[in-house]
């Protein structure tokens, strides 16, 4: 765990100069290797990617320069121990990290996101010894990193409706499908995906492959122009008769659910999107009623104002959520609704004015 800070802290001073610390921080006590951690992402952070995260996000440019420092450091690999590459360091540490990277861009935050828990995260646990060297080492340095192939057009990210379908063919497993909304895609090395190898076991017959990018077969869509996070790219991964040794099975045959360990909540969303709607649906007919009737209606006016206004945010983020990736992209109607429904809450009297509203109309009545 000490060569590991000694290598995270090696190419960069412990900050001395003063810092705004977060609360957190404040109230918990760390142990001195994830303070000087702590430290050395921070001043990172400030020097390499706060001054450039602005520019990065308006060329949707991928930090290549910066992610290769933060691999020389480490940050690529927190938890995977030091035999095989890694800082060799806890899940503590890895959440520090991530913090203070994405404080100073959250682009490269998602990059670094990625490569440790999505890419590296199921290898460390399900590979074979000899499977680690190829598919771990390499991806440690920061000269590669590698994304996670999970979603599909429709799907979401339900493991469990995958379409994209693998057979054994010899000695070689062979893959077709379209896999979507792929995060680190153009700048990717190699992908952990997930296909069906026996559609008669519904979910219990997905398994996970690792696949070299580039590798014939494999194709890229095209980069999608995102709401955020623009510095790092995601586009379908599309695969056509794509050939690949048998022995880049990750785990057994059917372990792909349980890898993946993703479930769908859609239709509680969608529960919720209706309650939020019709709510607000009825208290603006009420006021409207009242005020057609020559009655008060202030106190009816802002309950529906500011129900309004909280429908409108929450289905939008609920649209995003349900739509994944599909409702991130600017060609797509749903992030234009989430942005849109921001300024609900805002004109015509704040959230919080209609709350004093309701609240001082509440008092009078009770008074009275």
């Amino acid at each position: 765990m000490f060569r590991g800070i000694t290598m995270l802290c090696r190419a960069w001073r412990p900050c001395t100069a003063p810092r705004y610390l977060h609360t957190v921080y404040q109230s918990v006590e760390l142990p001195d290797t994830h303070r000087m951690l702590r430290d050395t992402c921070r001043e990172f952070a400030e020097r390499e990617l706060q001054p450039i995260a602005a520019q990065l996000d308006r060329e949707h440019r991928y930090p290549r320069e910066q992610v290769q420092k933060m691999g020389q450091m480490g940050l690529l690999s927190v938890a995977v121990p030091e035999e095989l590459g890694g800082a060799g360091l806890d899940y503590l540490a890895y959440s520090i990290a991530m913090e203070e990277i994405s404080r100073g861009c959250a682009s490269t935050g998602v990059v670094m996101s990625v490569n440790n828990s999505l890419y590296l995260g199921p290898i460390l646990k399900h590979a074979l010894e000899k499977q680690k060297k190829q598919w771990i080492t390499p991806f440690c340095s920061g000269d590669k990193v590698g994304c996670f192939a999970l979603s599909e057009p429709g799907n979401g990210s339900d493991a469990g409706a995958a379409s994209t379908v693998a057979r054994l063919d010899g000695e070689a497993w062979v893959l077709n499908g379209t896999k979507s909304w792929i995060t680190n895609a153009w700048d990717a090395s190699a992908v952990v995906v997930f296909a069906t190898t026996d559609k008669s076991m519904k979910h219990k017959g997905i398994s996970t492959f690792l696949v070299e990018m580039p590798t014939p077969g494999l194709s890229l869509g095209k980069k999608e122009d995102k709401l955020g996070i623009r510095a790092s790219s995601t586009a379908n991964l599309i695969f056509e008769d794509c050939r690949i040794p048998r022995e880049n099975l990750l785990g057994q045959p059917g372990m792909g659910f349980k890898i993946a360990m993703f479930f769908s909540t859609s239709q509680f969303k969608l529960a919720d999107m209706a309650l939020a709607l019709e709510s607000a649906r009825l208290l603006t007919w009420r006021a409207s009623m009242l005020k057609d009737n020559n009655k008060p209606f202030t106190k009816e006016a802002a309950m529906a104002k500011l129900a309004a206004s909280e429908a409108a945010t929450k289905i939008s983020h609920q649209a995003i959520q349900i739509l994944g990736g599909m409702g991130y992209v600017t060609e797509m109607p749903a992030e234009r609704h989430y942005r849109d429904a921001r300024i609900t809450e805002i004109y015509e009297g704040t959230s919080e004015i209609q709350r004093l509203v309701i609240a001082n109309q509440l008092l009078k009545e009770y008074q009275h």
